[in-house]
């Protein structure tokens, strides 16, 4: 971006990395939060640098109280210290699949009521990745700008370099089909999805899926996985209809609890996804690719009024 001394980029601690990528992206320094913390447990915060007029962009993740805590504790030093605007990126939302409660349930809906506290830090741009439901989006007054950043078209690539063959997309439920189908035309290959129901928090039971994986390579698609459950069940029912490997397609990887294991213990041949939830890296399972061009993209288009 020209003028790069107008901009100001930071990111809360668990999405530096990110940060870093996204900075080189744009053609703007990376500035580091000064950070300390006391002997009670209270965690200091300043910026290096003036940054009074200038834009201000966070990237930050909110996978954990302490990102979530220190996310609202940016935008809103922005605020204090009178940022031209202030810009938030949030690659990995926390709680985005709790977007609304069970009548009756008196649960609390904290992929809406936490989004709702980003807005009311007055945030005057706020962008989000491949969320599990957009009424995130509409969580505010009206009064802040929003974008959902789709990943779909950088992953392309990453499937047709894994030379699977002749495969077919698979969703995991009909929910998130609609997806998988925007994805299977861009791949122009054919797609399906299978019969899901939840029986509790973090459990699945997964039913039939179609015979169009006969014979091909069926490649699991979701917005994340968190315990693996569901995914794993869905590749076990491809291959009883008759496909020939699995793979997955996920862009958040949470992969919480002994997920890990359970997939190298899986027929599963690879996991592809993003490095939008911390410390993600490529590794024997993994095949990671970063979402930083895009969301350097998106900002700066946005920044230029495009």
């Amino acid at each position: 971006m020209k003028n790069g001394s107008e901009y100001v980029l930071v990111a809360n601690q668990a999405s530096t990395e990110l940060g870093k990528k996204i900075a080189a992206e744009l053609g703007v320094d990376f500035t580091p939060m000064i950070r300390e913390q006391f002997a009670d447990g209270e965690v200091y915060h300043a910026f290096p640098e003036d940054i009074g007029g200038k834009t201000l962009v966070i990237v930050g993740s909110t996978h954990n109280q302490e990102s979530h805590q220190e996310l609202l504790d940016l935008i809103q030093g922005g605020r204090y210290y009178n940022a031209a605007s202030v810009n938030v990126l949030i690659p990995y939302l926390g709680y985005s699949t709790m977007e609304r409660a069970k009548r009756g349930s008196f649960e609390i809906p904290k992929g809406v009521t936490r989004t709702r506290q980003i807005y009311r830090a007055r945030p005057d741009f706020v962008a989000f990745v491949d969320l599990h439901s957009e009424a995130v989006l509409h969580a505010h007054g009206g009064e802040i700008s929003t974008k959902h950043i789709w990943t779909g078209e950088l992953v392309v690539d990453h499937i047709r370099k894994m030379n699977l063959g002749d495969f077919v997309l698979v969703s995991p439920d009909y929910g998130f089909s609609k997806q998988v189908a925007k994805l299977a035309s861009l791949l122009n290959c054919p797609h399906t999805a299978a019969d899901k129901d939840r029986f509790d928090t973090d459990k699945t039971i997964v039913g039939q899926i179609s015979s169009v994986v006969q014979g091909k390579t069926a490649v699991i698609c979701d917005d994340m996985i968190r315990t693996g459950g569901s995914i794993i069940q869905t590749a076990q029912r491809c291959l009883d209809a008759g496909a020939r490997d699995t793979a997955v397609l996920a862009t958040h990887l949470v992969m919480a609890g002994e997920a890990r294991q359970r997939f190298l213990d899986s027929s599963i041949l690879k996991v592809i996804g993003a490095d939008t939830y911390p410390g993600t890296k490529s590794d024997e399972l993994l095949d990671v690719y970063s979402v930083a061009p895009v969301l350097a993209k998106v900002l700066h288009r946005y920044l230029q009024g495009k």
